[in-house]
């Protein structure tokens, strides 16, 4: 996991544990990074199974 991508988990755990489902605009003023750098970050982390996304819920499962 990438120093980015250990940013992102941890601000969507961080979150989650406050019951909140962080946006994407979020993450954008959190991290201070672009939009295509997040998808892309994010998509890592779904892809080594750190991350799920939960359709019927609409949150994110770790």
């Amino acid at each position: 996991m990438t120093d980015f991508e250990r940013k992102v988990y941890q601000i969507i755990v961080n979150m989650h544990l406050y019951g909140k489902n962080p946006t994407l605009n979020d993450l954008k003023r959190k991290t201070g990074k672009s939009e295509e750098d997040i998808r892309t970050a994010v998509k890592s982390l779904k892809m080594k199974g750190e991350l799920k996304w939960d359709n019927k819920k609409q949150i994110w499962v770790l």
